[in-house]
Parts: structure tokens; sequence; C-alpha cells
């Protein structure tokens, strides 16, 4: 028994160490095949980033959202890194079945923390297989975040981790039996049932018992390496090793996820001047091979977890996107066609092959035929990514919030966008008029300029204009940047009065720009234009330097703390907070609730008239999971008397789209249920009187929802879709009667049909 033993652990040992020391330098040859990043974006702050891995992986940040599942997870990922040593001592054993490890020995803390993690690493993976179980796709469908994982590949892991924790367990019965543990111990608290059992059995017989224990132990180790040695594109099993350096790696070094900016457009890892691009500059990704390294570690890193895709609107609503199968496809691909690349293959801006017959030599037919596929492309044209799947997301960053080890999808969705839109000139039509709109007239509706300042004729109070009230915002307290919706959008106009007139009662001075400008650019970048919001970007930026007086030529610079912007549309707040600074434009930025909230707080504000109702929230989510603003509006709502705020089920963090993100405001759901129907028959379920938004957008989507349920007889008439804004400025003025007495009015009436949506 122990020859067979040592003979059969020592050859699987060897090949397994030989093969994964190779599988480790083909995975880094393989993330090598991608671009460079922009210098320094990867690598800064390396203490930072180290101590950021550190804490999501000890604390397990992202996993622990998820309940039992986090704590399940937690052990078994701790177990598999701390109990390495159970395997060193299995070697032992099988030369010695009393062998222990030097120095340490019978160390009783060493022997409590085996038995714990031990125990707790064979509950958590037991766990987790029972879950798998209770949340198969044949009795859950698409509600299950597991549909389209590799159900084959993660029975394996669980097997294995289930094998060697069970095997740890035996082998500390069978060594407390050896030893003659008599009573109980608390060396073997864990482990003492099996001491009992084995109690009376003789030595040779708990020898041969320690032998093939020690044996299976280890077999079933370096089966398991050997395995996903083999199969390098084997997330589930590679994310124990690659979402170390995944994580370290993140856009930001101080753990916060890839969501609010997305970063200028890179070629061979040098950003691109639109003004003078290169000759072989690649604009967006066509190629596998055209997204970052990073990129490549992300798709390799992913473990099929499917905590995005149960969080994706799109898939949520029966549409094609699932982020998981998304990121899975890319996966699968690039290591197909890896073989290929390796081998110095690759096509021009033309399409012609860069490498010789002979270098293609010996590439395998399979890796060749990979390598013909396009990367965007429909079933038909075998592409690996469906332009369905690329052009049904809507940027809400609920994948990215969600993912334990930190891919970053929007990136990669939003540069492939840009090769289909720049390039190929291939997206939804009615964006197309969109794109028309804001390069013609500035904005996404085609309106006339000067009508950015038709809604403050609407008001009974002064509102400054830059450039024709006053020359500069050096006087003024705050910039209240507009927006198109907020300027030309009749609903969201009602939220831009509102937020004027609050302003107005706090004393609060502030002024408006001069209808010159220019959509922020928001939806062009997040639908690939990324050159249309350069544009865009680059005469705002120039706009709103001058109005705050500072002067490039008379070397005149204004500090940031005094360039403050507020606005209303959470997608102009994250624009200018977070892209323009990418163009120079460094502005202190915050949305209308922080600053109302600021004010009521302060009392400049005072909400003293009741608003009766049942009130729901929804989330914006360039407000909340891109900017992490969650807390505003809801003390918004706190603060007027009357309102009950109930929660939805998905809120905050989990918070659930509207529809309008990343463009698809513009362009028409023609695949499955409508994200604003889901959305709104969500808050329905709770009865409420009130829906209440912090968004235009958003504002614009659920009320079109509302409208259309009312109409069907599936939404009470009086429903109310409103911005929080609204909500306060009722509750702040004292409602006067028809005949000038104190009395009731109803200032968050009905919101009216937009001027325009798609």
């Amino acid at each position: 028994m122990q020859l067979a033993a040592i003979l059969v652990s020592l050859v699987l040992a060897v090949v397994g160490a030989a093969l994964f020391g190779r599988a480790i330098a083909q995975i880094y040859h393989f993330v090598k095949l991608g671009q460079d990043v922009p210098a320094g974006t990867r690598t800064d702050e390396p203490v930072q980033r180290t101590v950021t891995v550190a804490k999501e992986f000890l604390g397990h940040t992202r996993m622990n959202r998820w309940g039992i599942v986090g704590v399940a997870h937690w052990f078994v990922a701790v177990g598999f890194f701390s109990l390495v040593a159970t395997l060193v001592n299995a070697f032992g054993q099988l030369f010695q079945a009393d062998w222990v490890l030097p120095v340490i020995g019978h160390w009783l803390p060493y022997e409590v923390f085996v038995e714990f993690i031990g125990l707790m690493t064979t509950l958590g993976i037991l766990t987790l297989i029972v879950i798998r179980q209770l949340s198969l796709p044949s009795r859950a469908g698409r509600k299950s975040r597991f549909t389209g994982s590799n159900f084959g590949q993660a029975y394996f892991v669980e097997a294995v981790i289930l094998i060697i924790g069970l095997a740890i367990m035996a082998l500390r019965g069978l060594e407390g039996a050896l030893a003659g543990v008599h009573g109980y111990e608390a060396a073997y608290f864990a482990s003492y049932p099996l001491v009992a059992a084995f109690e009376g059995t003789d030595v040779s017989t708990l020898q041969n018992l320690i032998y093939l224990t020690a044996m299976i132990k280890i077999g079933t180790s370096f089966i398991w390496m050997i395995t996903v040695a083999l199969k390098t594109d084997m997330g589930v099993a590679w994310h124990r090793f690659l979402a170390f350096p995944n994580i370290w790696f993140k856009r930001e070094a101080d753990g916060n996820v890839a969501l609010g900016a997305l970063q200028p457009m890179a070629s061979g890892g040098v950003p691109i001047d639109f003004e003078d691009p290169g000759e072989d500059d690649q604009f967006g990704v066509s190629q596998i091979e055209h997204f970052s390294w990073k990129g490549l570690l992300d798709f390799s890193t992913c473990t099929e977890c499917g905590r995005c895709q149960s969080q994706c609107p799109a898939w949520n609503t029966g549409k094609p996107l699932s982020p998981k199968l998304l990121i899975m496809s890319l996966r699968d691909h690039a290591h197909a066609k890896a073989p290929y690349l390796l081998a110095g293959g690759g096509k021009d801006a033309e399409g012609n092959e860069k490498a010789t017959p002979e270098q293609l030599a010996n590439v395998p037919a399979a890796a060749l035929a990979e390598a013909e596929r396009p990367l965007i492309g429909t079933a038909e044209e075998n592409g690996v990514i469906d332009p369905d799947v690329l052009w049904s997301c809507t940027t809400c960053g609920a994948c990215v919030e969600q993912c334990p080890v930190d891919i970053e999808h929007i990136d990669h969705i939003v540069d492939m966008r840009r090769y289909q839109v720049m390039i190929e000139s291939a997206f939804p039509s009615e964006a197309g008029t969109m794109l028309k709109n804001l390069e013609k007239k500035g904005n996404p509706w085609g309106l006339a300029k000067k009508q950015r300042l038709a809604w403050v004729k609407e008001v009974d109070f002064e509102v400054p204009v830059v450039g024709q009230d006053i020359e500069d915002l050096s006087e003024t307290e705050y910039l209240y940047w507009v927006g198109c919706a907020g300027s030309l959008e009749d609903r969201a106009k009602k939220t831009t009065k509102a937020f004027a007139e609050l302003l107005h009662i706090a004393g609060v001075s502030f002024a408006i720009m001069g209808g010159e400008e220019n959509c922020t650019g928001d939806s062009a970048r997040r639908l690939g234009n990324e050159f249309l919001f350069q544009q865009l970007g680059q005469q705002n930026v120039e706009m709103l330097n001058m109005a705050f007086g500072e002067d490039a030529e008379e070397g005149i610079v204004v500090e940031k703390a005094k360039k403050k912007i507020v606005a209303t549309c959470p997608h102009c707040f994250n624009t200018i907070a977070n892209e323009y600074p990418q163009l120079g434009g460094e502005y202190e930025v915050i949305h209308h609730t922080q600053l109302l909230q600021h004010l009521v707080d302060e009392g400049k504000l005072v909400p003293v008239t009741p608003v009766e109702g049942l009130i729901t929230y929804h989330d914006p989510c360039y407000l909340g999971r891109h900017n992490k603003v969650y807390t505003p509006p809801r003390d918004i709502i706190k603060a007027v008397p009357g309102l009950r705020n109930e929660e939805m089920h998905r809120h905050k963090e989990r918070g659930f789209c509207c529809g309008a993100g990343g463009a698809r405001m513009w362009m028409e759901e023609r695949i499955g249920k409508r994200i604003n129907n889901e959305r709104v028959d969500e808050a329905l379920s709770l009865n409420p009187d009130i829906v209440s938004t912090a968004c235009p957008f958003c504002l614009v989507m659920l009320s079109d929802s509302v409208n259309g349920k009312k109409n069907d007889g599936k939404a009470k008439e009086n429903l109310q879709v409103v911005d929080v804004s609204q909500l306060l400025l009722q509750s702040v003025k004292v409602p006067v009667g028809p005949d000038g007495a104190e009395g009731p009015e109803d200032s968050a009436e009905e919101p009216a049909e937009a001027t325009s949506t798609s």
C-alpha cells in the first residue's frame, strides 16, 4: 500500500507541477498579446494596490454582499491557500505515517486552525454545491445566474475541493487514533468522532489507511492541477490565481470599481490625439488582440459565477446580452485564436495577413479557423459577439459593481462599439439621428440653441445668464448646468424650474450658461463616437473656463474649488465631474440632490407643507452606482412631512436601470420586455402614490411606462412620477388658494408628454 501510494503520488506531482508551470507561461504569453495600456494607469500606487488586493480577498468585499454564499466561499478560498501545509504533511505521511511538519509539529494553535478551516472548507463547498443545485437553469431558466456556465467544469472543481476537505478531516482522525488519543482533546475538536471511530484499530491498518488517504488527497490535488494546466481557459479554476493580479491591476488603485468615467480611446498604449491621429492608430476593437492585456486578463479571470448576469437589466428583460456570456465568449475566442497570434499571425487594416506561410505552418487548423471569425457578427456570419448583444447594454454598471474579480465589462463593450461606430458606421439607425442632431445643433433633439433659455421666461424670479446678465461667474456661488433634457424636454423642465426656484428661495446665488453650450457628449461617448464626444467636450470646457474667468492667453487660472457646478442630470454630472478632467476641465461638481440636502440641513430650505402618500425612489444608475450618491435623495424624501417611503426590492447598489443609459434613450427596444416597464412593474407592486427619481432620463422612461399603464388600466390615475426637487418645492412653499388664503396646491402635477423621446 505504501509503495503504491508513493509511486502514484510522486508521478502525479511531477507531471502536475511540470504542466502547471508550462500553463503559467502560456497564460503570461497569451495575456501579453493584448495592447499596452497608457503608462502608469495600472501600476501607480503599488502599496495601495496591494492593500486593495488584501482587503478584497480577506474581506471578500463583493462576495459577502450575497450572504451565506459569501461566507461559504470565504472559507473555501482561505482554505485553498492556508491548508497547503496539509499537502506537505501528506507527502511526509507517505513515508512515515506519523510524520509531522518540522518546528510546527503538534503545536496546538496550528492543529486547532487546521481542524477549524478544514471543517469549514468542507462545509463551505457543500453549501455552494447545494446552492448551485437549487439554482439550476432547468429550474430557474434565465433567472438562474448559472445559465450558460460550464457545469461540468464547476462540478469537477467542487468535487475536488470536497474530496480534499474530507481527506484532510479523515487524516486528522487517523492521526489522532495512531497517536493513541483516548479522550476529547482540543487539537481534534472537529475530527474527534473519527478518532473515536478508529480507536482500537491495529497500528498496521491505521498506517495503511493513512497511506491511502494521503494518496487520495495528493492524487486529487495534482489531477486537478493537470486538468487545469491542460485547459487554461477554465475560468472556474484559474480565477483563484488570476483574480489576484486582475484586482491588483484594476483601474482604480484605491479599490473603486471601473465605473464613472470611461477611459480615453488609446492605441498601442497611447491615448489617441483626435486633432492629429496617427496613420496606424487603432480606433476601438475589431479583433481580440486589439483589447489591452488587462482585457485579456479580465476574460481569463471570469469565474462564471453569474452575479453580473443576475443583475443585468438587458438579460432580465429577455435580451441576448449577458455580461457573463459576453466575457466567456471573448475568453473562449481569445484562447482558441492564441496559437495563431503567438505564431505571428494577424491582419492589418486592409485585411492582409502579416505572418508568412512558414510561420503559420504549424498552427492548428482550429486556430486558423478561429482567426477568420469576425469579432462582431451575426450567427450567419459566425461572429463571436452578435450585434444585438453589443447594443443591448445600458452601461448601467450593475455587472461591474457585482463582479467579485473586478472585470471591467463596460470598458470592453464601449471599445467594441467604438470600432463599429467610428470605422464601420454600423449601429442602430435611430442612434444616427441623435448623432446628427449633436453634430448640427449640439443637442440630441436637434432643437435650436435659443430654446435652451426658454424656460427662464416661465419663472417669476431672475435667473442670471452668463454673457448676458453677468460677465462671468466670479461673483456667483454656483453655475447651474441645466443640460439638454433640463432645458428642452417638457417633463425635465419641471425639475429645472423647481430646482431653480429652490435655489432662489434659499438665497443661493447661481447663474446658467447663455445657451451656446453643447450637450456634454455622454450619449455620443457611450454609443462609441469618441470623436464627437471629444469635439463637444472640448468646446464646453473652453466655454466653462471662460465663464469662470479663466483665460489661458492671459495666464489667468482659477482654482478648482472656485469652479462650482451643480447639475440636475446625473449623466451631465458624471461627464463634467469625471470625464472633462481628461479634456483639461477641472471643476467641483455636485448633483442637485446633494446641494438640496445641504440646504435642508442648514435650515435654508424648510419643508413644512405635508405631501401625503406612499413614495418609492428609483436610483438613477449614473448617480448611484457610477457615483455612489444614494443618501441625499432619500434624506430629502425623509425631510418632507407626510411622505412614507418604501424601497423597491432592487435599490441602491442593486438598483435596476430605467433603460435609458448607454445611449439607449435614443434606440428603440425591439427584443424582450421594455426595461422601463420592468422597473415600473416593480414599483407598482408596492402600490405607491408617487414614484420619484433624480434624473431627467429616468423621469422620461418611468413616466412613459406609467402613462402607458394608466391607459391600459394597470396603474392608478393619480400616480405621479416626479423628481425629488419637485416634492421638496411642494413642501417648502406655503400653498396659496384661489382667494389668496393658504390652501392646497398641486405643484407635483402629472408629467406632460415629452417633446421628443425614442
